[in-house]
């Protein structure tokens, strides 16, 4: 997942999304979420080692991405490097029952543990999953709402645009950029950048 941006402060929110990113944050416990030689560190706005040499996102970088994903109620949600379940847990919590959150992990181990602690959450519409090898993502008929990934692109990866469903977003950093891709009702796509940040590489191939 990803390392540190220079925001520390959770900002909060005058309505809609910012508010339900508040909410979430609040509401998954991110102790939960991290080896005990890291939980007493949870509060703390800071990426935390999970193994791997992968860590768990600090706070204000996964508020940052959550607000520019503006996740629907009811929506299909791809959780790409989603390491201990922290993120599909939030991503849960935003989308609801009526909605369904996939999260994958190419590390097997962690991914086994992500999932075991997304459980403990009874978030069943989530889950975190081990990532197929040589797969980018996980694609699917008519595409996803929502796609977050939690690792830096070398480049903007199509095979990862191409599983943005109509209507759809994507948060990605790539390099050390963070990029929103959308897609409108006719299948155009547009990027914006918004800020630097350091991430963990994604694996691309």
């Amino acid at each position: 997942m990803t390392g540190r941006t220079g925001h520390a402060d959770l900002p909060t929110g005058a309505g809609g999304v910012d508010d339900a990113v508040t909410a979430a944050l609040r509401d998954v416990d991110r102790r939960g979420f991290l080896p005990r030689s890291g939980r007493r560190w949870s509060a703390a706005d800071r990426p935390i080692e999970i193994g791997h040499g992968q860590t768990c996102s600090q706070p204000s970088t996964v508020a940052a991405m959550l607000r520019l994903l503006a996740v629907p109620v009811g929506a299909t949600v791809l959780d790409v490097g989603a390491g201990s379940g922290w993120t599909t847990a939030l991503l849960a919590r935003l989308v609801g029952p009526t909605g369904s959150v996939l999260g994958l992990e190419r590390h097997a181990d962690i991914a086994a543990w992500g999932a075991a602690n997304v459980r403990r959450t009874g978030t069943t519409w989530a889950r975190v999953a081990h990532a197929t090898p040589g797969v980018l993502g996980a694609p699917r008929e008519g595409g996803w709402h929502r796609v977050l990934v939690s690792a830096a692109a070398t480049r903007l990866p199509d095979e990862l645009v191409d599983q943005v469903a109509r209507g759809g977003r994507m948060v990605i950093p790539v390099r050390h950029v963070m990029v929103l891709v959308t897609r409108d009702d006719h299948g155009t796509t547009r990027a914006s950048e918004h800020g630097t940040y350091s991430f963990v590489p994604l694996v691309e191939d």
